[in-house]
């Protein structure tokens, strides 16, 4: 009896474990063209800028497998201490993000013809502003574990849509922004299902970090198109 009870602790940390180096998989997947293979597809040469933040980004995929993992394998301390390194690295990732997406505006650049690049720069900002808010959450219930582990897989899967897009972009003429929201949306909605089987119940944190990434999708497509954000985009630029 007492082994299953065990059991199950060691079967949900387990699930972080697996979604952690699913996300993994899924941004590899997105940017082996453009980054981590580049070599063997041949793809044109990286700026400074992108290279920056694939590296700082992918930093983050790191640390978060193996705080995932050091949970799992009952290293807390250790865990703990490594998770002060995430603090400067969030930082890092906000500031990268930010000049990549302004810089990426500047050029014009836009995935999605019917999409304006200054209508879409709201989309990897709004991106970095949820991962912003789930981490800051997460970190400030890092007491609470319950809490704390769930807000930073939100966190983590909320990077998830510019990955989504750029496999989209292989298949020619697929409707990227539809297929990067809906297939993000997705994936949120099967961890929160996962979890909740395996509870038996939705734990909060699910629930309310899960609508925020769920509700901001088409938030930001709405604030993308009005006055104020392209006049306040085009400042941004300018």
């Amino acid at each position: 009896m007492s082994s299953v009870v065990l059991g199950k602790p060691v079967r949900r940390r387990g699930f972080y474990v697996a979604a952690a180096l699913f996300a993994a998989a899924v941004i590899f997947a997105g940017f082996a063209p453009t980054f981590y293979l580049k070599t063997f597809f041949g793809t044109p040469q990286l700026s400074t800028l992108k290279l920056v933040h694939g590296v700082v980004f992918s930093s983050w995929l790191v640390l978060f497998v193996t705080q995932t993992w050091l949970v799992a394998s009952d290293r807390r301390d250790v865990h703990r201490r490594l998770g002060l390194a995430g603090l400067p690295l969030v930082v890092l990732m906000c500031l990268v993000g930010y000049l990549l997406a302004v810089d990426s505006a500047r050029r014009g650049v836009s995935p999605d013809s019917h999409v304006t690049a200054l209508s879409f720069m709201a989309i990897p900002l709004f991106d970095l502003a949820v991962f912003v808010i789930l981490v800051a959450w997460a970190l400030l219930l890092r007491r609470r574990s319950d809490w704390h582990k769930r807000l930073m897989l939100l966190a983590t899967l909320s990077l998830l849509p510019p990955a989504i897009a750029r496999i989209a972009l292989q298949f020619p003429p697929a409707p990227v922004l539809p297929i990067a929201f809906g297939g993000a949306a997705a994936i949120v909605l099967a961890a929160v299902v996962i979890d909740s089987v395996a509870r038996r119940r939705l734990h909060p944190a699910m629930l309310r970090g899960g609508l925020l990434f769920i509700v901001s999708l088409p938030a930001r497509i709405v604030i993308a198109g009005t006055p104020a954000w392209q006049a306040f985009a085009a400042w941004l630029i300018s």
